[in-house]
């Protein structure tokens, strides 16, 4: 991690209230490229709002949000266009168009920006979208349905779609949500690669430590083509890029390493730290 690097997104003493409940409560958070943030919080403590302030869908009521050094809180709907393009999500489930073939799904971001459209038509999409296929093990699919794939292999197509345009900041939403364990680990390790292989900086809600774990603890090898565990000492500052977050009614409780999380004598922020699978 270079933290001479400008942030990529910077939240500072956010605040959001629905009724009488606390959606996101001073909270603030910076994050640059290559960095990691792994969010773990109870069911409506605040974790996908999080998600949705970064990019605009969610009005906060007070604080500061910056996305690529631009104002978010201030910007009319039409000036979030470009930033949310240089935003890669993840939806819930993988969040794809059933009407649609895979190669159309993972195209989608392309043939939709707001921004250099001109440049975009005259651009190699299909090549583009079959190497974002590549990308997650699945060019295979280009032709295929949703319905005739897989949950995790629905998943890998949720990320190819969304590291298609190669964004610096990608947002994932419960990546592993419903994935049996040797699924799950697959889904992490593209993740890891493409912050790995690209720098871009990643923002990942999740209910499972495992995860967390993997961006931590391990790094792609493009050269093998796989992850390889990182080494104390050698990779401390490897390691050091994934901070880990508790969410409690929109707070952050906690904010540190997993060396950090796990020392934590706190009873709710022990509730998310799990070892096996679960």
């Amino acid at each position: 991690m270079d933290a001479t690097k400008e942030p990529i997104l910077e939240f500072k003493d956010v605040s959001l209230k629905f009724a009488d409940t606390w959606a996101l409560r001073n909270v603030s958070l910076t994050l640059r490229p290559g960095e990691t943030r792994i969010v773990f919080g109870a069911a409506g403590a605040g974790k996908t709002t999080l998600l949705k302030a970064v990019i605009g869908l969610v009005e906060v009521d007070t604080g500061d949000i910056k996305l690529f050094g631009k104002d978010v809180t201030s910007s009319k709907e039409t000036d979030l266009f470009p930033l949310r393009a240089r935003a890669g999500v993840l939806f819930q489930e993988g969040g794809l168009f059933d009407s649609l073939s895979v190669g159309e799904n993972v195209e989608y971001p392309l043939l939709n920006q707001r921004t250099n459209r001109s440049s975009l038509l005259g651009a190699d999409v299909e090549g583009r979208a079959k190497d974002a296929l590549r990308f997650v093990e699945l060019e295979q699919t280009f032709d295929q349905f949703p319905a005739e794939l897989s949950g995790g292999m629905r998943r890998r197509v949720g990320i190819a779609r969304a590291i298609v345009t190669e964004p610096p900041l990608v947002l994932y939403d419960s990546p592993t949500a419903g994935l049996d364990p040797i699924t799950a680990n697959t889904i992490m390790a593209l993740v890891a690669k493409e912050r790995d292989v690209r720098n871009s900086a990643s923002l990942i809600v999740t209910h499972r430590y495992q995860d967390g774990e993997i961006m931590s603890d391990f790094r792609y090898d493009q050269e093998h083509e796989e992850l390889v565990a990182l080494k104390d000492g050698k990779d401390a500052a490897m390691r050091n890029r994934t901070k880990f977050i508790v969410m409690k009614e929109g707070s952050f409780v906690f904010f540190g390493t997993k060396k950090e999380l796990e020392a934590s004598g706190d009873e709710y922020v022990k509730k998310f730290i799990r070892h096996g699978d679960e």
